[in-house]
């Protein structure tokens, strides 16, 4: 088990699927935790299928774990907690300091008794056999599952960025189906099954300044979705910040190709919907901008669409962009042409 604790939805879920990757890797069950929104744990079942992700790997959700495994396999007293640490520093393991730790195992009713420090590779791609079977022997020598049953990390056992070959692992997650029937009422009333193109847009002050510092940088974030690792190529404005004139081109241009009839964006601030009013409802083009209180709502949506423009840089995009590669629909990012494909430079 583990802490989902850096960032928001995008972030969290790239190491929901790096965990999955490392707990098949060395051969133990994963506790499915709650996501962490607005400071409140919300179960993994109110979002998605569970049954799916067990035909990646063997499963259980944290809250089916305490309620049925928490007091035998994993007794107060007995609770330890494992945290990375380099071997110079002189810190202990401390589970619960600070926030979102704290709040996140407290939602939980969970404290710990004993921590382990730990320096040990806890990161796998499942596309590679042999760190697989590395990482396999590594944890079960030095942490064998009778004297450890229950491994509980500070922070998630997966990179950010998300390892390329674990990006596969999206299409175990599929959405609540409750959840997604709200989503399809939302899209029957917008687009009354009509073609549509979905983009995202991050236009937040903070965006700002996380382009400014970006650029130059060779990867940033979720870039190397868009740039390989091994791409030399700089992140540019438009791929990160694109200007008004950019979005509203490119999205004309998805529009056309696409024969769409309406525009569905998704955004963090600004939408720019005027702008692209202006453009696109002389050719008969809708544009719709919800602004659910629910971002789930947005990625349903966006995963969905005929055809998807996000933002490279973006872990939000990055979330939709793996969704609709499993389902085999087209996606390109800001910066890039209509016909972009992956590792193209």
């Amino acid at each position: 088990m583990f802490c989902p604790c850096m960032g928001r939805f995008g972030n969290q879920a790239e190491h929901y699927l790096g965990a999955l990757a490392f707990a098949k890797s060395i051969d133990r069950t994963l506790v499915l935790p709650p996501f962490m929104s607005n400071r409140k744990n919300v179960p993994i079942s109110d979002w998605f299928q569970v049954e799916p992700i067990k035909e990646f790997h063997k499963v259980i959700t944290m809250e089916d774990f305490m309620a049925y495994f928490g007091v035998e396999k994993w007794p107060p007293g007995k609770r330890r907690g494992y945290c990375w640490i380099q071997a110079s520093k002189k810190r202990e393991c401390e589970m619960k300091n600070g926030s979102p730790s704290g709040p996140f195992w407290d939602g939980l009713g969970i404290d710990f008794d004993e921590g382990f420090r730990f320096e040990m590779s806890n990161q796998a791609d499942i596309t590679n056999e042999a760190m697989r079977e590395q990482l396999r022997k590594l944890w079960d020598e030095q942490f064998p599952a009778h004297k450890h049953p229950v491994i509980a990390f500070r922070s998630a056992p997966a990179t950010y960025p998300i390892k390329a070959g674990n990006r596969q692992i999206q299409k175990h997650f599929k959405w609540n189906v409750h959840l997604f029937a709200t989503a399809q009422d939302e899209m029957n009333q917008l687009f009354h099954g009509e073609k549509f193109v979905g983009i995202h847009l991050r236009t937040g002050r903070d965006w700002v300044k996380s382009c400014e510092h970006a650029q130059g940088s060779s990867s940033f974030m979720a870039s190397p979705q868009c740039l390989p690792a091994s791409s030399e190529v700089e992140i540019w404005e438009e791929m990160c910040y694109p200007p008004i004139e950019h979005m509203v081109s490119l999205t004309a241009e998805a529009v056309e190709q696409y024969g769409a009839k309406h525009v569905y964006i998704a955004t963090d601030k600004l939408s720019y919907s005027r702008e692209l009013m202006e453009e696109l409802e002389p050719r008969g083009v809708k544009v719709h901008h919800l602004d659910p209180h629910l971002p789930q709502m947005d990625l349903m949506i966006l995963g969905q669409a005929d055809f998807f423009i996000g933002n490279c840089v973006s872990s939000f995009t990055a979330f939709v962009k793996r969704e609709r590669d499993a389902n085999d629909r087209p996606s390109t990012f800001w910066g890039f042409p209509i016909s972009f494909s992956d590792g193209q430079v």
